[in-house]
């Protein structure tokens, strides 16, 4: 069993909604967009479950995490540069919400 959350409720809350949209695309996604949210969602994985363990925890906080794990990433050409700007596009939309 997992520890309860630490972060503020509204932190814990966003990140059940990108959890929530992320699930929706590979719910219903087409393959392209299916590939784009499992990369993601593994990256957001690891950082929303760090940070959600920090009382001190905010969306912006969430945002750096993830732009620098995906920059990380993108830079060690995990990813075609199109398939780069998708999985980017699409963190900037969820994170939006």
């Amino acid at each position: 069993m997992l520890p309860p959350a630490a972060a503020p409720e509204h932190v814990v809350k966003a990140i059940a909604e990108i959890e929530a949209s992320l699930d929706d695309v590979v719910n219903h996604g087409s393959d392209d967009e299916l590939f784009i949210a499992s990369y993601l969602q593994g990256h957001f994985a690891v950082e929303s479950r760090q940070l959600e363990m920090r009382e001190d925890a905010s969306i912006a906080m969430l945002n750096d995490k993830m732009v620098k794990s995906l920059n990380e990433a993108f830079a060690n050409n995990e990813l075609e540069s199109e398939d780069a700007k998708q999985v980017k596009a699409l963190w900037d939309r969820l994170v939006a919400i």
